[in-house]
Parts: structure tokens; sequence; C-alpha cells
């Protein structure tokens, strides 16, 4: 059940990111509203998951997942542009992410 809430405490810091750019410097009431919503979601969710995995691991992903994703989400709806050296930066993140999924012992599975 952590690795669900791990994945759904992504989505909302996900969201509210995204509605971050769309606040407009918090001056549009409506996405502020959904900043701040989103953002306690995440924390609490990933307050939980901390109980069962170490706070590295998780937040490595957490974090990690979260920038990759952001990224992802610019180039759609933003129109912001990617070169190569942040695409292959972001491969990277992904690749470590993998690497402590599968390989390490910390994570319990």
């Amino acid at each position: 059940m952590h690795w669900l809430y791990l994945g759904v405490a992504i989505l909302f810091e996900t969201i509210g990111t995204t509605a971050l750019k769309a606040s407009d410097g918090m001056t549009r009431l409506g996405p502020a509203i959904i900043v701040v919503l989103a953002y306690i979601l995440s924390f609490w969710l990933l307050a939980l998951v901390l109980r069962v995995i170490p706070v590295g691991v998780a937040y490595a992903i957490w974090a990690g997942l979260g920038i990759t994703l952001i990224a992802g989400i610019g180039w759609v709806l933003f129109g912001q542009r990617l070169d190569l050296p942040a695409l292959i930066g972001m491969g990277l993140i992904i690749a470590g992410i993998v690497v402590i999924n599968l390989f390490s012992k910390t994570v319990g599975h």
C-alpha cells in the first residue's frame, strides 16, 4: 500500500506544481487553491510512506519522478523546450530510481 501512497503523493505534487505555474505567481485564486490543496495532500501521503520506506529513498523517488513528470508537463502544456542535456539528465534520474528499486536492499518490497 505504501507504494500506492507514494505514487499518489507524486501525482499530487505534480498537480500542485502544474497549478503553481498556472497561478501566475499565486495571483490567480483557482490555481492557487489547487496548489495549496495538492501540496497538503502530497506531503501528507509522503509522511505516511515514510513510516515504511527510508526517507532518503522515498524522497529520491518522489522528487525524481516529480522532476521528470513536471518537465514533460511543461513541454506538453506550456510549450517549454528541453534540450539534449536536460533529456539525458532526466533519463539518468529515472535510471537512478530504477536502480534503487531493483537493487537496493533498503527498499522494502
